[in-house]
């Protein structure tokens, strides 16, 4: 849904989401809710660098302003004192973060409608257990409580879909050099949790299978990523790496069009499942499935320990997609 211009007099709304990839890319659900109720409002979203060109994509938003994380109390108190001179209605907190829920204080003595969690807010999310939601049902459940969205039952929020990231798809299959039906694989994780990494033999000795079962491979992830993706690449020969070259708009564009996407508990993972693309985020002892497992076509498994998840069960569990991606066309459902 793309807003109308910007214009004088039109009521101004405040969103705020910095986050992690994944939570940020979950939070499009919220987005589209807050656009639909508020369709003639001047929407602004506060967040940061890395997102800015996701969120502008979606057509969601009049304005993306990206110094949500300011680097010194004074750049702080210099986004606050612009935040307040904007004079917004309302403000929707979807960080809801210890530091988020303390700037609706910069907008005393008369501060706008407020949604979030902050003491005093005209819209608060009364929930107690709000925490122990899934992020969906969690912003959900929020924007229920400021009253533009029906009330959902535990694990039926509508998650986002991010197909709308597929605009030019044969453009992108061209730049990177790909040809359908091809597998997205993403081996990183945050790297501060090494509990989240299903170990990179794994991802080489799966690879090999799917690429031998007719598929193209490719392995994405970030600048963090290059080295393992190389190493993998090396170890299974044919498969091509994207580590380093891919926007978030380039991921959401390639898992829109991929037959399948196998990947870490990421956010590059959540992107390519919310972009529509089937396969499997692989789960450890780091990560509660009822928190925040993907609400998409992409399935899970879980291991305590993801050392001990063999690879033949991941190939197993993909086998139906493994099958529908390589039979030819007269033999597809």
């Amino acid at each position: 849904m793309r807003p109308t211009p910007a214009t004088p007099g039109r009521d101004r709304i405040l969103v705020l989401k910095l986050g992690a990839l994944g939570d940020f890319v979950q939070a499009f659900a919220g987005f589209e809710a807050i656009r639909t109720a508020h369709p003639d409002a001047e929407l602004t979203l506060l967040t940061t660098p890395p997102f800015a060109d996701l969120a502008r994509a979606s057509g969601l938003f009049h304005h993306i302003e990206t110094d949500g994380r300011p680097a010194s109390l004074a750049d702080e108190l210099k986004m606050l004192l612009r935040l307040r001179q904007r004079h917004y209605r309302r403000v929707y907190d979807l960080q809801t973060s210890s530091r988020s829920r303390l700037y609706f204080y910069a907008f005393l003595p008369n501060p706008p409608q407020w949604s979030g969690i902050s003491r005093g807010a005209s819209h608060p999310q009364r929930r107690p257990d709000r925490d122990a939601l899934h992020n969906l049902d969690r912003i959900a459940d929020q924007l229920h409580d400021a009253g533009i969205a029906p009330a959902y039952p535990p694990g039926e929020a509508p998650a986002p879909d991010l197909g709308w990231a597929a605009r030019d798809p044969q453009g992108v299959l061209r730049r990177f050099g790909l040809a359908r039906p091809f597998v997205l694989l993403a081996p990183g994780a945050s790297q501060v949790k090494a509990e989240k990494f299903w170990p990179l033999e794994r991802y080489a000795a799966l690879a090999r299978r799917l690429a031998d079962a007719g598929l193209t491979v490719a392995l994405v992830g970030g600048p963090a990523e290059v080295d393992a993706c190389e190493g993998i690449a090396r170890d299974a020969p044919g498969v091509v790496s994207l580590a380093g070259r891919t926007s978030l708009l380039d991921l959401a564009a390639l898992g829109a069009q991929a037959a399948l996407a196998v990947g870490n508990d990421s956010g590059p993972t959540h992107l390519m499942a919310y972009a529509g693309a089937p396969g499997l985020m692989l789960m450890s002892r780091a990560t509660d499935p009822g928190h925040c497992a993907p609400r998409a076509r992409m399935g899970w498994l879980k291991r305590e320990d993801l050392a001990d998840l063999p690879v033949d069960e991941v190939f197993d569990t993909l086998r139906p997609i493994i099958l529908g991606a390589t039979a030819s066309p007269g033999q597809r459902p």
